[in-house]
């Protein structure tokens, strides 16, 4: 259930704001602005190993001289243990591929439950490296693989042996030394569920915990190895990499339509997210007054994601529009700054929503968060919910009329007789039984299409009901369904998303220009990705995990300031 407004607004006291209403929250473009944050999963899971202090040693390292063979790392949490089993083999180049299609890769790595002997191990080796080939059982939770970035990590292990330090600005440019081609969980391919994951195994009960960790660890092994394979060439003159050069290396990721249906199968679970989300925006601006303090951290991080974004690079001509329209954002919230009294955040977040672009209205938003993490950092524990869509067949079939008018008038609006506004459908290829866009117009197999045009589902569902409502105006909707049983999904959606606070995203998911980019964009910056580099309009890719500490770091002072990356500068390494 939703977190009733109520209950946070007494917590805000009398200068609280309202929560953003879901017309402007959940439209598609402004979900495709989002970035990552201090509720991104990334920053909660960092936040939490660092908390803890975790172990986590190598207890097995059987690598050549070529950087090939078998790493076990031992995870012990405050109250749990794992195993984190990778794989690296030699890749024909040729066969080096980030697509799904793919069926071998530089590296393969599972997370396990406890301690793996040799004989798991062996069984692991025979089915992880090849991925959805594979069979697992249920002690394995994540499985995940990684190509390298082959110029970046040559270059890394060059400078190394020869005893120098990586060029910082090659790292800018690419700034990770493996990309991950595909993480995945939940039950697939027959390892542990989400159930028994979250219920029996606290520590990864956070939404896609377990993936973030197998990504983190992935990140610190790429180092490690790569400081491996160089004292290996050249043991008399190698050396390892300076720390802050280090944690300037993230891990890529290449992320695909696949991603996209998520957002649309687990509507409760995003509402959710968006929820927790604006509630931590609604509590820092509710704030009647800001400190010179805040104000002088505020200035600081807006400098800090002027060279963050002129640090990013892009081929994508889109993206390169939209990262300099948020530097002329930036600009000009600097100006105002100096030229305005900030009396309160409200005051600055009204000026931004007339004067910057989506994104920089949206990044805005993320410093603001960053500046008070006693009131945000409190929401992380409340991302996950049990899902259920629950069918309400004695409902007045005139309340679900009005239900449907309230809750969904935006799908109402859509006109579908537009021209292309029905002409994009979605499908699973058979080879890979991954997400595809077709094309109406070019291409047959709209009888195979995923229900996700959820507007036109909605209003044609509205457009039987009236009809029937004007031959039966007294029924339930049990009777309207016994004449329409097509539509017992779409109503029992309806009913169940009136009740969450911000429903649907609003946007017609069948329009030949839908961006399906938003749809990834919005659920990577949940996960806490940065970076975006789109590489078409169906995939993107962008870099996890850049500036967080190193395992080396567990257990020193942390102070949780890695949003926003930024190269090292000579004197900070």
């Amino acid at each position: 259930m939703s977190i009733p407004s109520s209950i946070d607004s007494a917590k805000l006291g009398a200068q609280a704001v309202r929560l953003r209403p879901a017309h402007v929250v959940m439209d598609l473009e402004r979900l495709g602005s989002l970035h990552q944050s201090r509720l991104s999963f990334m920053r909660s899971l960092v936040r939490k190993i660092m908390r803890e202090g975790w172990q986590i040693e190598a207890r097995r390292f059987e690598l050549d001289a070529e950087g090939y063979g078998t790493v076990i790392y031992r995870v012990q949490t405050s109250g749990d243990l794992f195993s984190f089993v990778l794989f690296s083999q030699y890749l024909d180049p040729g066969k080096r591929n980030d697509r799904v299609i793919a069926s071998e890769w530089d590296l393969t790595m599972a997370l396990c439950e406890g301690e793996v002997d040799d004989g798991y191990v062996e069984y692991l080796r025979l089915n992880v490296p090849l991925q959805e080939a594979g069979r697992l059982d249920s002690r394995v939770m994540v499985l995940s693989r990684a190509n390298r970035s082959v110029r970046n990590f040559d270059s890394v292990v060059a400078a190394l042996s020869a005893g120098r330090q990586p060029e910082v600005e090659q790292i800018a440019k690419v700034g990770y030394l493996y990309r991950t081609t595909a993480v995945y969980g939940s039950g697939k391919l027959g390892m542990a569920d989400w159930e028994k994951v979250s219920s029996k195994h606290p520590d990864f009960a956070r939404p896609f915990a377990a993936e973030m960790f197998n990504c983190f660890m992935l990140r610190n092994f790429s180092l490690q190895q790569a400081e491996h394979i160089a004292r290996q060439r050249a043991p008399d003159t190698a050396v390892p990499m300076q720390p802050a050069l280090k944690r300037y290396f993230g891990i890529g990721n290449s992320t695909g339509l696949g991603m996209a249906p998520y957002l649309i199968n687990h509507p409760q679970l995003i509402s959710r997210w968006i929820e927790m989300r604006e509630l931590a925006l609604a509590r820092v601006r509710g704030l009647g007054q800001v400190t010179a303090e805040r104000l002088a951290r505020l200035q600081a991080l807006v400098v800090r994601g002027i060279a963050h974004i002129q640090q990013t690079v892009t081929e994508d001509d889109w993206q390169t529009g939209n990262n300099c329209q948020v530097l002329e954002d930036f600009a000009a919230l600097q100006d105002w700054l100096a030229g305005h009294p900030l009396r309160s955040w409200e005051q600055l977040s009204t000026w931004a929503e007339q004067r910057l672009s989506l994104q920089g209205q949206e990044l805005l938003n993320c410093i603001l968060l960053e500046l008070y993490p006693e009131l945000v950092d409190s929401l992380e524990d409340s991302f996950s919910l049990v899902e259920s869509l629950e069918l309400q067949p004695e409902m007045p079939a005139a309340e679900l009329q009005a239900l449907i008018e309230r809750h969904y008038a935006w799908a109402l609006a859509i006109d579908f007789t537009a021209d292309g506004a029905s002409e994009t459908f979605w499908y699973r290829s058979e080879e890979k039984q991954e997400p595809r866009l077709g094309n109406c117009s070019l291409e047959s197999g709209r009888d195979k299409q995923m229900p996700l045009g959820i507007g036109y589902l909605a209003q044609q569902c509205h457009r039987q009901l009236c009809a029937y409502l004007a031959e039966q105006p007294a029924q339930c909707t049990a009777s309207f369904l016994l004449r329409h049983p097509e539509q017992r999904g779409i109503v029992r959606r309806m009913q169940s998303m009136a009740k969450t606070r911000y429903g649907e995203i609003q946007a017609n998911l069948l329009d030949r220009e839908v961006l399906p980019m938003h749809l990834l964009r919005c659920k990577l910056a949940f996960f806490g990705v940065s970076k975006f580099d789109p590489r078409s309009r169906l995939w993107v890719r962008n870099t996890m995990f850049q500036g967080a500490p190193l395992l080396e770091d567990i257990g020193q002072p942390f102070e949780d300031d890695w949003f926003l990356p930024l190269a090292p500068t000579e004197e900070k390494r």
